[in-house]
């Protein structure tokens, strides 16, 4: 297990969503942070109030996940600042609308370059240190849409599954080699942040209405908050789980997708539909 008190965890994506909630979360915990995000501004309410509660040592660091020399930049400076950095939580994404002949092969490469070939600039950036650590772990945000692949999601269910893949060839890299690295990767259901307001829409798309039935649509079936997903991960990390599931949504499509594994996309579209239909 790797013990959270005591430890320095650098986090992506630290500004709002999942990854604010994990660095209050952790730094309660009694954990020091160093936070990336573009947002700057975001990162400075989150130190603040960290430091509201707890003396903690917080950096924070302006950092865009899609560019890889910011990323080495960051690493080079989280550890500078927190030489015992044991914890990575590459948490950073971002989200498109539209289905696949409504989106251009730029804002496909776009959202890859973020939510997939970020976790792994990420990683390898981090990984030599970590590795001489006594006890270290990653975590890598993947998705329930790296499990499952509904219609509309073809640009993020590329990236999310395959940084599931990534994730678990990796781990499994490390337990063969006796690193003192663990590596867990985090499947969300649906989690109540900005995700699907801060989207890009496809360039296909000419009208609102679009957006705001899909951000209605996640708004209804999107039952977890951020911090009680933050709790899970940091639960998670706790007990070296290699997958963490959150939210009985993600339990139940894992499972749907177990036992159907070519059709669940049908029975998954009915109740969406009805949870739909019952919040409205």
């Amino acid at each position: 297990m790797t013990a959270i008190s005591g430890s320095a965890a650098a986090v992506t994506g630290a500004a709002s969503g999942i990854g604010r909630a994990l660095a209050l979360e952790l730094a309660s915990r009694g954990c020091d942070l160093a936070l990336a995000d573009r947002d700057e501004a975001g990162l400075r309410q989150v130190a603040a109030e960290i430091g509201k509660t707890n003396s903690r040592k917080v950096t924070t660091h302006r950092v865009d996940v899609g560019e890889p020399a910011q990323i080495q930049e960051f690493a080079g400076s989280a550890t500078a600042a927190h030489p015992s950095l044991n914890i990575l939580i590459n948490n950073a994404g971002v989200a498109l609308l539209g289905a696949f002949h409504e989106v251009d092969q730029a804002q496909m490469e776009w959202l890859i370059n973020i939510n997939f070939w970020g976790v792994v600039h990420g990683t390898r950036a981090f990984l030599p240190h970590l590795a001489k650590q006594r006890e270290a772990h990653i975590v890598n945000l993947s998705s329930i849409f790296g499990i499952i692949a509904p219609p509309g999601q073809t640009a993020y269910c590329a990236a999310k599954f395959a940084v599931r893949g990534f994730s678990e060839s990796l781990r499994h890299e490390l337990a063969m080699a006796n690193s003192p690295v663990k590596l867990s990767v985090v499947h969300p259901g649906g989690v109540l942040t900005n995700i699907v307001r801060n989207s890009r829409t496809g360039a296909g798309i000419t009208d609102n209405a679009r957006r705001v039935e899909s951000i209605d649509r996640f708004d209804a079936v999107a039952k977890t908050t951020p911090p009680v997903a933050a709790q899970r991960i940091i639960a998670g990390i706790e007990k070296n789980q290699p997958r963490i599931l959150i939210g009985n949504d993600a339990k139940f499509m894992d499972l749907l997708q177990r036992f159907r594994p070519a059709t669940y996309w049908a029975v998954l579209a009915k109740r969406i539909e009805k949870m739909s239909r019952q919040s409205s």
